[in-house]
């Protein structure tokens, strides 16, 4: 314990030493929190529209009105040209256009049915799907204001009344749905890139060889490498989760020690891969290719940014081996519904069990040579 203790000491007089990794410790962890949180998110707003306006009618005119005053859309121009209006999608300029035939208002009013049409760009086809899911929701909106105001008794009293409540993200704030994601994140790339530069660090230096002459057994050499950057990874998070609190406004429903403990098991594991990486590179290049190859698959794969279901079935079942899946889901369930213990029991188990097999591994691949 006494030799564990003199490595944690020399490990924080180094990492304090180093003026140019504190602030990538400590604050950049909190920008990237405050950027990501409004920029990663798959939410459509500010879709830029024209209006091809046939009819010119008030009718038409209403209809196009809907779309400006909605929150999603921005008019950017109108025009009678559609050849006009598809050169503005093709140069980017523009993200849809509203048709409205001619003769709209006069079709509606005595045929009781008229066309409009809407052509999205879809090279990306979510945000296309989410797009056009607004267009229709606006125009049906539209439709249903007129068969009221056509058919007023019919309309004066529904016979079915549906009140939606939404659980766990009343708002539907999709921040409030990011942030607990984008946390875990920041800590993982904090521990684990951290841990896995420490060991190559000390070879590229030569003090490797140093520490490898003197009685150190190779557990006490792996815990006073690891628990240094746990404390960072611990105390990163905690900043992290007070920033949720006080600029985002998101509460921690459950346990927040429950929390904390489960973090702590967490980054037992992502250190321990860490140190993994770094018994078997010798330069730090190599070190930060290697984890960030990982970092991009877990990453990708974690359920940050889109749901673990929709992806193919090998990839469910490859993503068993992803601990930030593990951990993502885990953070969400306890910060947004206060799930307990019982509710992530299984999924803390398997990390428990990862964790312990990374850290012995680690400690198994480390060879002290003279």
């Amino acid at each position: 314990m006494r030799t564990i203790l003199y490595i944690l000491q020399k490990e924080f007089i180094q990492i304090f030493r180093d003026k140019t990794i504190l602030p990538v410790i400590f604050i950049m962890p909190i920008f990237q929190l405050l950027v990501l949180a409004y920029t990663a998110t798959f939410e459509i707003k500010n879709i830029r529209f024209i209006v091809v306006d046939h009819d010119h009618s008030s009718e038409s005119g209403k209809l196009s009105d809907k779309f400006s005053g909605s929150a999603f859309f921005t008019r950017i121009g109108q025009t009678d040209s559609y050849n006009q209006a598809i050169q503005a999608i093709k140069k980017n300029e523009a993200d849809q256009i509203l048709v409205i035939e001619p003769d709209f208002e006069k079709n509606l009013m005595k045929e009781n049915h008229a066309q409009v049409q809407v052509v999205t760009n879809a090279i990306n086809g979510s945000a296309a799907s989410l797009m056009n899911a607004y267009a229709i929701s606006i125009i049906n909106n539209f439709n249903k204001e007129i068969l009221i105001k056509k058919f007023p008794l019919h309309f004066k009293e529904m016979p079915i009344k549906l009140n939606s409540s939404f659980w766990y993200n009343p708002e539907l704030n999709y921040i409030t749905y990011m942030v607990p994601g984008i946390l875990v994140l920041l800590v993982t790339i904090i521990g684990m890139f951290l841990s896995a530069m420490n060991v190559v660090k000390e070879k590229e230096l030569g003090t490797i060889e140093q520490l490898n002459v003197t009685p150190i057994r190779k557990f006490e050499f792996i815990a006073g490498k690891l628990i240094p950057f746990w404390v960072i990874a611990m105390i990163d998070l905690l900043f992290g989760l007070l920033i949720a609190r006080l600029w985002f406004g998101i509460i921690v429903v459950g346990n927040p020690f429950l929390l904390l403990f489960v973090a702590g098991v967490y980054l037992v594991l992502v250190l321990g891969l860490g140190l993994f990486v770094s018994t078997l590179t010798n330069t730090m290049q190599q070190s930060m290719f290697i984890s960030w190859f990982f970092m991009v698959v877990f990453i990708l794969m974690s359920g940050l940014f889109t749901p673990i279901e929709s992806m193919p079935v090998w990839a469910q079942k490859l993503n068993m081996i992803n601990p930030l899946a593990y951990f993502i889901k885990i953070n969400r369930m306890i910060m947004l519904k206060g799930s307990g213990f019982i509710d992530i029991q299984r999924d803390f188990l398997i990390l428990s069990l990862y964790a312990a097999g990374m850290v012995i591994f680690s400690t198994l691949r480390y060879r002290k040579t003279a």
